[in-house]
C-alpha cells in the first residue's frame, strides 16, 4: 500500500478483487454494445468517430466543460474544449450528406461525479435524415428490449423502482406531467412567442407548495417541479418518454408544428433514472444562434463564464437538412440492464477521483 493512502480509503478499481466484482458488469456492458452495432447496421446506419476536442464544447446553461488549449509551433495559443457531446460534429456529418449515422463517443462534464455521473461516460448518439422524432421513440423503446434480451432479464430495477423493458413506454407531455404530479398549469406561463412569465409560474409554485427564491429564473422554477415533484415519478413500471418541452428548455430543438410553446425534445426515463433526450433538430441558424447567445448570458450571469459558439457549426446548420437526433448515456443503461448500482462499476477504467 503506498504510504500516502490512508487506511480507510477504498482499494482502487484495478486491485484483482474489485475487478472481479466489476467484471460481469464489464462483460455485459460490452455485449449490450456489440448488440447495438449490429441493431443500427441492420437498420442502413453507419458508425462514425467524432473529435473530442472542439472550439466549443456546448452551449448549454448548466454545462460545464474541460478546456484546454492548442499550441503552434511558434508558441501561439488558442482555446480547446473537451466536447461535452458529439452534437455539433454530427450535425456537419448530416450537412456534408450522411443520412443515419450513429457513434459511441467518449464526452466529458466538469462538477459532475456520483453513482449516476462521470466526469468521463459515453454517449450513443443516432440521427436519421428525413424523420421525425417519433421515429426515435420507437428507437428507444427497441433499445431497452434489446439490452434486456442480451443480459437475458425481464426488469430493470434501480432503487427499489422496476421497469419492464418489454412495455411500450408510456408517452407523457411536460404540460401533463405538471399537471398530474404537481397541479401546475405550465403553458399557461408559456406566450405563444416562446417567452415565459416567471412571476405566474412563481404563484402556481406558491399554489403547490414548492419553495424557491426570490431571484430564481422560469427556468430555475421549471427545474425545480421537475426535479422535485416530476422525475421522481417517471418510469415506473414502464419506461416513459417525457416530450413536448416549452421552447425555451429545448436549445437545439425545433418548435412544434402541434403548438408553438413547445418543441420537439423529449427525454427517456426508467426507474427514475433519465436516460436519453431528443430533439426534431433546430436547422435555423439564425435562431440557433440566438438561443446559443441567450444561454451563454446565462451561463455568465449564474456562473461568470461562458463558452465561444462554434461558427463552423452555425454555418452547416445553413445547409443540414432536415432531421431528428437522439443522445442516450450508454453506462446508465448498462448500469439498469446488468443490475450496476454504480455508473463506475459499468466502467472499464473509472476517471481517478482527484477530488476525493
Amino acid at each position: 500500500m503506498s504510504p500516502f493512502r490512508s487506511a480507510q480509503a477504498p482499494m482502487p478499481w484495478w486491485t484483482p478483487e474489485n475487478h472481479a466484482d466489476r467484471r460481469p458488469f464489464l462483460m455485459g456492458r460490452n455485449a449490450i454494445q456489440t448488440g447495438l452495432r449490429r441493431f443500427f447496421a441492420e437498420r442502413d446506419f453507419l458508425e462514425v468517430d467524432t473529435a473530442a476536442l472542439q472550439v466549443s464544447p456546448g452551449n448549454e446553461t448548466h454545462l460545464h466543460a474541460f478546456s484546454t488549449e492548442a499550441i503552434a509551433i511558434d508558441g501561439r495559443k488558442a482555446p480547446l474544449y473537451l466536447h461535452t457531446s458529439p452534437e455539433f460534429a454530427a450535425k456537419k456529418l448530416l450537412a456534408a450528406g450522411e443520412e443515419r449515422i450513429f457513434t459511441f463517443a467518449h464526452v466529458y462534464r466538469n462538477r459532475e461525479r456520483g453513482p449516476l455521473h462521470h466526469p468521463e461516460f459515453t454517449m450513443l448518439e443516432w440521427y436519421r435524415v428525413g424523420e421525425g422524432y417519433e421515429r426515435l421513440m420507437a428507437d428507444c423503446a427497441e433499445i431497452l428490449a434489446l439490452a434486456a434480451e442480451t443480459m437475458k432479464t425481464d426488469r430493470f430495477a434501480f432503487r427499489g423502482i422496476e421497469v419492464d423493458p418489454f412495455a411500450e413506454p408510456e408517452r407523457l407531455s411536460l404540460a401533463e406531467a405538471f399537471d398530474r404530479f404537481a397541479g401546475i398549469d405550465l403553458l399557461a406561463s408559456v406566450a405563444p412567442s416562446g417567452e415565459t412569465d416567471r412571476d405566474l409560474l412563481a404563484a402556481a409554485l406558491t399554489q403547490a407548495s414548492i419553495r424557491f427564491s426570490d431571484d430564481d429564473s422560469w427556468a430555475d422554477l421549471f427545474s425545480k417541479v421537475l426535479v422535485q415533484r416530476i422525475e421522481p415519478e417517471l418510469g415506473r413500471g414502464r419506461a416513459t418518454i417525457l416530450h413536448e418541452y416549452p421552447v425555451s428548455e429545448a436549445a437545439l430543438a425545433r418548435p412544434s408544428d402541434r403548438d408553438p410553446r413547445v418543441a420537439e425534445r423529449f427525454e427517456l426515463y426508467a426507474c427514475g433514472v433519465e436516460l436519453a433526450n431528443a430533439f426534431g433538430e433546430l436547422t435555423d441558424a439564425g435562431e440557433q444562434r440566438r438561443r446559443f447567445e441567450y444561454e451563454m448570458a446565462e451561463k455568465a450571469r449564474i456562473y461568470g463564464e461562458r463558452y465561444p459558439l462554434d461558427e463552423d457549426f452555425l454555418d452547416a446548420l445553413e445547409v443540414m437538412p432536415d432531421a431528428s437526433g437522439a443522445a442516450l448515456g450508454f453506462d446508465r443503461l448498462v448500469m439498469l440492464a446488468t443490475g450496476a448500482t454504480r455508473i463506475d462499476q459499468v466502467m472499464w477504467a473509472p476517471v481517478a477521483e482527484v477530488l476525493a
